[in-house]
């Protein structure tokens, strides 16, 4: 087990003994096997069906072969030839109706892989800067993260909703009423901060590989510097409906969180930008232009 592999599952498995904490105030050790029996359901529930779930919060509509519109064909023909590049299977292809530039990936395993971007991502971004956002998601794919980040979310809410729960009916003598308030408070707040932690890491190292499938990290840093500044303006429906998908976005799709604070889901976006610069080598201001052809296949 690689250190990140072995990171994720100390972090996961610190989760699950917070789901069982909370069910044992609730319920003794009764309540304790009852969360954990819980907890291992909706994992494989997550597991099962994490693709279709994320993508029907969203709103997502796949991209077929009797696509009309051009810049959507171009799209999915760029993420085919990028998921060939990255030796992958290629994954379904999705498009969602939001004016905010973002991405992101989903799925069990590579095999059952689907990526997702926005109206506002083709719209806004250059091909190439395209190109650099769906390596990134593609680079997620290969290092199988996209099963951890919906398990996380799954374990996420659970938490939250039994820290309420505790509040609403009581821990017995083992909490209080003070306990169950302070539970209701701090279960979510560690749920986050592992939840962050998760994220956070795997969003540099997805950069990283995402940059060396398409060769160019360039292209994904002025995708990102163009993503950052104009999701903090235009606000994503779909993702404030859902906040618990947020960590799945390659950009905070929320408004109001742009510092990389301990419970920020995403490393501060100019640290990612200087990581990619060093990278190529370069020192010069991140440039773009409008959506052309003018990506490495085209």
């Amino acid at each position: 087990m690689t250190a990140n592999g072995l990171r994720t599952f100390l972090l996961l498995a610190g989760m699950t003994a917070l789901f069982m904490a909370i069910g044992y105030v609730l319920g003794g050790a009764a309540g304790a096997m009852i969360a954990l029996v819980i907890a291992g359901g909706m994992n494989l529930f997550a597991w099962w069906n994490s693709a279709d779930m994320v993508l029907r919060m969203h709103g997502a509509r796949e991209i077929g072969p009797d696509e009309r519109h051009p810049q959507l064909r171009q799209y999915a023909a760029d993420v085919e030839h990028l998921a060939r590049r990255a030796g992958l299977p290629v994954p379904r292809v999705f498009v969602i109706e939001s004016d905010q530039p973002n991405a992101f990936a989903t799925g069990r395993d590579p095999g059952h892989a689907a990526v997702a971007a926005t109206t506002g991502l083709i719209a806004r971004l250059d091909r190439e800067e395209v190109q650099g956002v769906m390596a990134h998601e593609l680079a997620h794919v290969k290092n199988r993260d996209t099963l951890t980040m919906t398990v996380t979310a799954t374990l996420a809410g659970a938490i939250g909703m039994l820290a309420n729960f505790a509040l609403f009916f009581g821990g017995g003598n083992r909490a209080g009423l003070i306990g169950s308030i302070a539970l209701m408070i701090f279960a979510p707040m560690a749920a986050m901060l592992v939840q962050s932690a998760i994220s956070r890491a795997r969003e540099y190292e997805a950069d990283r590989i995402g940059a060396e499938i398409m060769g160019k990290p360039m292209a994904l840093a002025s995708a990102l510097e163009k993503i950052e500044r104009t999701a903090r303006r235009t606000i994503n429906d779909s993702a404030e409906r859902n906040p618990a998908t947020a960590h799945m976005f390659i950009i905070n799709p929320l408004n109001g969180q742009r510092m990389d604070n301990l419970f920020s889901t995403h490393p501060d976006t100019a640290n990612r930008i200087a990581r990619l610069r060093e990278m190529a080598g370069a020192a010069a201001p991140v440039q773009s232009g409008p959506w052309a052809p003018r990506g490495p296949w085209g």
